[in-house]
């Protein structure tokens, strides 16, 4: 067993929650990601996630900077081929379970696996579920695959189990960068109580308050984004959030 999937077993044994601060290379340039890394430098998250459904940019040379100037782990939460990167610290293999596209169940997995291998980079197998946000998600259209809906807690269930039985070791309930609406409480509640593997939520997260209620329904780890791109000082907030949960009133 590797280290960062070692890390999240223990956290996960001890009860305290992660909090994952999620870089779109494409989004967070310039004086966005200068911000970005002075409130990284002073309040570390768990893990920096490196991705998007949609980046032209260049993740290696995006992850050299945080490596030299963060202390996150870097994880690489990749929605194409393109964007994998030996220099990160480990990688979710992602495959879109929620969806019946080949390309995002297997597809992209068949055209990176030999570099991938080589690499020797820490590998997660992760069941991503797409779940519906309050509106259209870049993840939806690039992957060409229907969100489930909100009030369809059986089949989010059924799957994440799937992915369980498949051997993969972690499930991720997306709702989409940008979302209007976070992953239901009561079906991130509903998942967690039969999932034995660590439960990652994210999309639509945009203050403290959701990211309480997302640890309290049994969310592991969050994975927030999109408000950062707008308001990077918010990342002491949210960071804040994370250590106290369970310890203290937040």
């Amino acid at each position: 067993m590797r280290n960062i999937y070692k890390k999240i077993l223990l956290k996960r044994e001890l009860k305290d929650k992660m909090l994952a601060v999620l870089i779109d290379p494409d989004k967070c340039r310039g004086s966005v990601l200068s911000s970005t890394i002075a409130a990284l430098k002073t309040n570390v998250p768990d893990f920096i996630f490196v991705g998007g459904s949609f980046t032209l940019n260049s993740v290696d040379s995006l992850i050299e900077v945080l490596r030299e100037e963060t202390k996150a782990e870097i994880i690489l939460f990749p929605g194409h081929t393109s964007q994998f990167s030996p220099k990160a610290n480990a990688l979710l293999y992602l495959s879109l379970l929620s969806g019946r596209n080949a390309e995002f169940l297997i597809g992209h997995h068949l055209n990176s696996a030999l570099m991938i291998q080589k690499s020797n980079i820490e590998v997660i197998p992760t069941g991503y579920l797409l779940i519906e946000g309050g509106k259209s998600s870049s993840v939806e259209y690039i992957s060409n695959t229907r969100p489930i809906p909100r009030e369809k807690m059986e089949i989010v269930l059924s799957t994440a189990i799937a992915a369980e039985l498949l051997g993969m070791k972690l499930v991720y309930l997306e709702a989409g960068s940008g979302a209007e609406l976070p992953v239901p409480s009561d079906m991130i509640s509903y998942v967690s109580k039969s999932l034995s593997l660590p439960l990652i939520v994210g999309g639509g997260i945009k203050t403290v308050d959701q990211l309480y209620k997302a640890f309290k329904a049994g969310a592991d780890l969050v994975v927030v984004g999109n408000i950062f791109e707008q308001e990077p000082q918010k990342i002491s907030q949210f960071v804040d959030c994370a250590r106290k949960f369970g310890k203290e009133e937040i």
